[in-house]
């Protein structure tokens, strides 16, 4: 099997299968970001995938679920994806669903129904990396779409009927943003039903565009705790019945939530973190993990 850039994927996918149907980012713009900087976006042909799909047993013996390779597998063409599908049910019948990470954009050129077909044969909580949902921030890390386009398409998804996940990058704003774009993201979601919002946490990499900007004096990091207050303000502004996780290492705090049943215990648990830890104890985690990336 073919990985170009290694296995990426979410902790939690940890048991699935994977499988490659792009290699590196059809974006690979944004400012913060380190990964798929070794290859250039492309699609992979059917036949490539097919070889792998005959090939997976060797490595994964039966898998329930799968994990699309490539920064946003869920940009290879509908009709690539449904023949995946296809394969997949055919050679690997332990499959039940099929993941991925995904862009805004991934969906831009899917319609309705053919997210409505996605779904029946699988595909299900593609990571859709939306990361805020402030356009201020949205422009400042360069994410190339604004929040009315990532409305668009997650209400297009809902409507379809397929399960996603959402995600929020705390800190991203900067120093002295992250009240408002906690609110601008949870004003984003509110009325949408994703399965979850997972959280993770601004780490400023040597060598990004991002870090590059902070030695010019054009951005400025936001504190740590500055970073759980906004994590308790996106909890606390959240109206969605949903999971809100934030097991990814690049976290101050590591919790899987039912909101809104859990929201007040998480949002006290939070500022027991901000009231109790110190700056610099957390500064010292936050370029330990720096190292990680």
């Amino acid at each position: 099997m073919k990985f170009t850039s290694g296995i990426n994927r979410p902790p939690y996918e940890s048991a699935d299968g994977y499988l490659q149907v792009t290699e590196g980012c059809s974006h690979n713009h944004c400012l913060f970001c380190t990964y798929f900087k070794d290859v250039k976006f492309r699609k992979s042909t059917i036949q490539e995938i097919e070889a792998d799909i005959l090939d997976m047993k060797r490595y994964f013996k039966n898998p329930k679920r799968i994990f699309l390779q490539g920064a946003d597998g869920f940009s290879a063409d509908y009709d690539t994806l449904m023949q995946t599908a296809e394969l997949l049910h055919k050679h690997v019948p332990s499959v039940k669903t099929i993941g991925g990470y995904a862009r805004i954009d991934s969906f831009t050129t899917k319609t309705e129904e053919q997210i409505r077909n996605m779904a029946a044969v699988g595909y299900d909580n593609p990571y859709i990396g939306v990361e805020s949902g402030d356009d201020v921030v949205l422009k400042r890390i360069n994410k190339g779409y604004t929040a009315a386009v990532a409305r668009e398409v997650l209400e297009k998804i809902d409507r379809a009927g397929m399960p996603y996940v959402v995600n929020f990058l705390t800190g991203a704003g900067g120093h002295d943003y992250g009240l408002g774009n906690a609110q601008a993201t949870a004003r984003l979601y509110d009325g949408l039903h994703p399965t979850m919002v997972n959280m993770s946490m601004l780490t400023v990499v040597p060598g990004t565009p991002l870090h590059k900007m902070i030695q010019l004096g054009k951005y400025v990091e936001s504190t740590e705790k500055e970073k759980l207050a906004e994590a308790q303000e996106l909890v606390r502004c959240l109206t969605n019945d949903t999971i809100f996780m934030t097991e990814h290492a690049s976290n101050l705090f590591h919790v899987e939530c039912q909101l809104p049943c859990d929201k007040q215990a998480l949002i006290d648990y939070i500022q027991q973190l901000i009231d109790g830890k110190d700056e610099a104890d957390l500064r010292r985690y936050r370029e330990y993990i720096t190292r990680a990336f």
